[in-house]
C-alpha cells in the first residue's frame, strides 16, 4: 500500500480489517480543536474587546489572523516536514496550539494576543494537511474512505458547537479561561496520540513530488476548483446566517439555527462514511445538487420559518460529509502527493472562508440577504459542471481506485 517501508506498529493497521477508532477519534478532536480555536473569539467579542481594550472590529481580527496563519503555512510547512515521521509532525501541530492558546489565555497585549493567534493557525494549517493523509495511512485501502470520514468528524460538531460554546463559557468562567479550557484539552489529546496513534516515516525525498508536478496531476485542480467554489457558497450562508434567517424571525434563535445545521451535519458525515469508498462520485453530485436545490428556494421563499429550518437541514446534511469526500477525491487523484495536494486543500479552504465574509459583506450591503442564494447557485452549478466534467480523473464513477497510485503514501 505505501510506496516506501513502514513500521511494524503501522502495518498492523494497515491490514486490518477494522477501523481503529481510538487512533482516528484522536485525529477526530485535533479538527475539532483547530475548528473551535479559530471560532472561539466569535462568541467572545465583545468580551476580549473589553479585556484587550480595543474595539470590536479590532477584536474581531483575532479570526482573522487564524485563518492568515492557516493560508500562508500549510504548503511551505507540509513540505518542509514531508519527511520527518508523522506523529512527530502531528505532536508539532498539537503543542503549538498548546503554546499559542496559553498565550492568548494569559495575554493582555492585543498585537502579543494577535501573534498568538496567528501562530495557532499555522499550527491549525499544517494540521489539516496531514489529517486526512494519517487516517488513509491507517487502514486498508477499501476503508480510507470510512476512516477519512472517522477523522472529519470534529469539524461539524466544533462548527456547530463551537461558538454557542464558547459563548457560554465566555459568560461563565470569562474569555482567558475559556482559552485555558482548550489548552486542557490538548494537554489531553497529546496523551491520547502518543497512547493511541501509531507512527509512520516520513516520505523519503526521492520519492517526494514537487509542487508543481502535484498541481500538474490530471484531477487535482478540478477537485480543487470545486472545493473552492463548494466553500465559497457555504460560507456566504455560513458567515452571514443570522441576518440571513431576520426575515423569518429567527434573528434571536440562531442558536437553534446552527444547532440544526450541526446535527445534519453528523448525519451527513455519517452517511458519507458509508458510501464514499463506493459512490464518491454520486455522492459529490447529489451533495451539490441538494446544496444548490436548496439555494433556489431560499431564493423563492425565505421568510417561513418551517422553509428555513429545513433548507438549513438539507444544507446541514449535505455540508457534513464535504470534507470527507473532496480530501478523499483529492488524496485519490494526487497519488505520492496526497500530503502537498492536502495542504493546497487547506489553502483553498480557508480562502474560501476570507472569500465568503468579503463576497457576502459585498452583497449584503449592496443587495441585502435576498442576493445570497442566487450568489450560492451559480457557484454550485460551478461546482457542479466542474465534478461532471471531471470524470476520467478528480471524481470517477464507480467505487474508488484502490491502485497505489490511488492510495499514495
Amino acid at each position: 500500500m505505501n510506496s516506501y517501508p513502514v513500521r511494524a506498529d503501522a502495518a498492523v493497521h494497515d491490514q486490518s480489517e477494522n477501523l481503529p477508532l481510538g487512533a482516528l477519534l484522536a485525529l477526530a478532536m485535533t479538527g475539532f480543536l483547530c475548528i473551535a480555536t479559530e471560532t472561539l473569539p466569535a462568541g467572545l467579542l465583545p468580551q476580549i474587546s473589553e479585556g484587550l481594550k480595543v474595539s470590536p472590529s479590532m477584536a474581531g481580527q483575532l479570526v482573522t489572523a487564524y485563518a492568515v496563519g492557516s493560508l500562508v503555512a500549510a504548503i511551505p510547512l507540509t513540505i518542509a516536514t514531508s519527511n520527518w515521521p508523522r506523529r512527530h509532525v502531528l505532536l508539532a501541530t498539537i503543542f503549538g496550539f498548546l503554546a499559542f492558546n496559553s498565550v492568548t489565555a494569559m495575554s493582555s497585549h492585543f498585537w502579543l494576543t494577535l501573534a498568538a493567534r496567528f501562530f495557532a493557525g499555522v499550527s491549525a494549517g499544517l494540521a489539516w494537511s496531514i489529517v486526512g493523509a494519517y487516517a488513509r495511512r491507517m487502514v486498508a485501502p477499501h476503508l480510507q474512505g470510512r476512516a477519512m470520514a472517522v477523522a472529519m468528524v470534529g469539524t461539524p460538531v466544533a462548527l456547530s458547537l463551537g461558538v454557542p460554546l464558547a459563548t457560554w463559557m465566555g459568560g461563565v468562567i470569562g474569555w482567558r479561561a475559556a482559552f485555558g479550557v482548550m489548552s486542557l484539552l490538548t494537554v489531553m489529546l497529546i496523551g491520547w496520540v502518543l497512547i493511541q496513534v501509531p507512527n509512520y516515516p516520513g516520505q523519503p525525498a526521492t520519492s517526494r513530488m514537487p509542487l508543481r508536478r502535484v498541481l500538474a496531476t490530471p484531477g487535482v485542480l478540478s477537485v480543487l476548483g470545486v472545493v473552492a467554489a463548494w466553500m465559497l457558497a457555504h460560507n456566504i450562508l455560513y458567515t452571514y446566517v443570522a441576518p440571513f434567517v431576520a426575515p423569518a424571525g429567527l434573528e434571536g434563535r440562531v442558536d437553534l439555527v446552527l444547532l440544526v445545521f450541526g446535527t445534519a451535519a453528523l448525519i451527513g458525515i455519517w452517511v458519507t462514511g458509508r458510501i464514499v469508498d463506493r459512490a464518491l462520485r454520486t455522492a459529490v453530485l447529489a451533495s451539490l445538487s441538494l446544496f444548490g436545490l436548496t439555494a433556489l428556494v431560499f431564493g423563492t421563499t425565505a421568510t417561513s420559518p418551517i422553509v428555513v429550518y429545513a433548507g438549513v437541514g438539507v444544507w446541514g446534511l449535505t455540508f457534513g460529509g464535504a470534507a470527507t469526500l473532496l480530501q478523499t477525491a483529492l488524496a485519490d487523484s494526487a497519488g505520492r502527493g496526497a500530503d502537498v495536494a492536502l495542504s493546497l486543500n487547506v489553502v483553498a479552504w480557508n480562502a474560501a472562508i476570507a472569500g465568503g465574509g468579503i463576497l457576502g459583506g459585498v452583497l449584503l450591503r449592496g443587495w441585502g440577504v435576498g442576493s445570497f442564494p442566487w450568489a450560492m447557485l451559480a457557484l454550485v452549478l460551478l461546482a457542479l459542471i466542474l465534478t461532471w466534467s471531471a470524470r476520467t480523473n478528480g471524481f470517477p464513477p464507480g467505487a474508488r481506485r484502490q491502485t497505489t497510485a490511488a492510495i499514495g503514501h
